[in-house]
């Protein structure tokens, strides 16, 4: 989703670290699908685009 979102937006993956505030790896990572990432940088770089990650309890 976070690809999807920078490309719509026209930004590339070392445009959307700076203006997100994350680094440049964190992007990637992100963008590969990494499975062990801090949720608040994972929120710090979605309030960008009006997102945010939440925990939901399973039903």
């Amino acid at each position: 989703m976070v690809k999807e979102l920078r490309k719509e937006y026209g930004l590339t993956q070392e445009d959307l670290a700076m203006k997100s505030g994350v680094g440049l790896c964190f992007v990637r990572n992100l963008e590969q699908g990494k499975t062990s990432l801090r949720m608040d940088k994972v929120n710090q770089l979605l309030d960008l685009f009006n997102y945010e990650l939440t925990a939901t309890k399973r039903i």
